[in-house]
């Protein structure tokens, strides 16, 4: 049984500068994993084209020998609009889609992620939800 996950969030920022915080390695070490995980510097790149790549490591803070590596690959870009890629986890591929639209006070982003089985629909809500409050705090400088 697979599952998508579909998850909007607001932002009180321009839809430029959420956009950039998704496609800038400096920021995505800011503000990118759940609570209790960071991204080192280090671990991530970024080339935000199609058919460029989308790479990073999240580390546990609590225990740094555990690590969730992502490696996507960007299938369609439109800057300030739209992010598609696809990653392979655990062998299976799965996509995602980033949709930045102005709306009153901000931007609105709606993530398309999947397939999943239901646990993990639940468990990437919450990091996602998660990682969000990270990045509220982070567009609030």
């Amino acid at each position: 049984m697979t599952d998508t996950l579909v998850l909007s969030r607001t932002f009180n920022a321009p839809r430029e500068l959420v956009y950039k915080a998704f496609t800038d390695a400096d920021q995505i070490a800011q503000w990118f994993g759940p609570e209790g995980w960071s991204v080192p510097r280090d671990s991530i790149s970024v080339a935000p084209h199609v058919g460029g790549d989308y790479k990073m490591t999240m580390v546990s803070d609590e225990d740094p020998s555990m690590s969730s590596p992502i490696d996507s690959t960007f299938t369609e870009i439109v800057e300030n609009e739209l992010i598609v890629g696809k990653e392979v986890f655990q062998g299976q591929e799965l996509s995602m889609r980033l949709e930045f639209a102005d709306v009153e006070g901000g931007t609105r982003i709606t993530i398309t992620q999947g397939p999943f089985t239901e646990e993990m629909v639940e468990m990437t809500r919450a990091g996602w939800e998660s990682s969000f409050t990270k990045l509220d705090a982070l567009l609030k400088v």
